[in-house]
């Protein structure tokens, strides 16, 4: 079944600009196996990660915040970079979705705040609830603005 034109694939991709339409060109086994193996090498990092330090429910989760705000960083440096060159159209699935999207977890995040709750550590719950939604939004910002004017600075040469 082909998608209509007007029919979006990606909220950033418009089928209407020849360029944009490099990115369906993939068939979407390859897109589903690029992101199947992605998310493998993203969630065995993150679990590498975890396994290298553990918390107790009422301590803070160091290891899955640090996931979570690094591969926010790497989405905001992985946009630009997306943004301004013309990668193959496997690129953002198997990096954007597939690594990044496997080695973040946001899931894990809520079962930490829940297990900390659960566990009477209200501080620490609210603490990391909030560490968490900042950090990772200041992360994604702080990754496209260093990546940005590290490229611009490079063109200006």
């Amino acid at each position: 079944m082909t998608p209509s034109p007007d029919r979006r694939i990606d909220p950033d991709v418009d089928l209407r600009v020849p360029g944009d339409r490099a990115e369906v060109v993939a068939r979407p086994a390859a897109v589903l196996g690029v992101i199947a193996a992605g998310g493998m090498l993203g969630a065995l990092a993150r679990a590498g990660a975890q396994a290298a330090a553990p918390h107790p429910p009422t301590g803070f989760p160091w290891a899955t915040f640090g996931v979570n705000v690094l591969g926010c960083l790497l989405i905001g440096v992985l946009m630009v970079l997306v943004d301004r060159g013309r990668p193959g159209p496997l690129v953002r699935p198997f990096l954007g979705v597939g690594v990044l999207g496997g080695f973040t977890t946001f899931s894990t995040y809520v079962v930490d705040v829940q297990r900390a709750v659960q566990a009477g550590a209200l501080a620490t719950a609210g603490t990391y609830l909030v560490a968490t939604v900042a950090g990772a939004l200041t992360a994604v910002w702080v990754g496209e603005a260093v990546t940005t004017a590290l490229l611009d600075r490079r063109a200006a040469r």
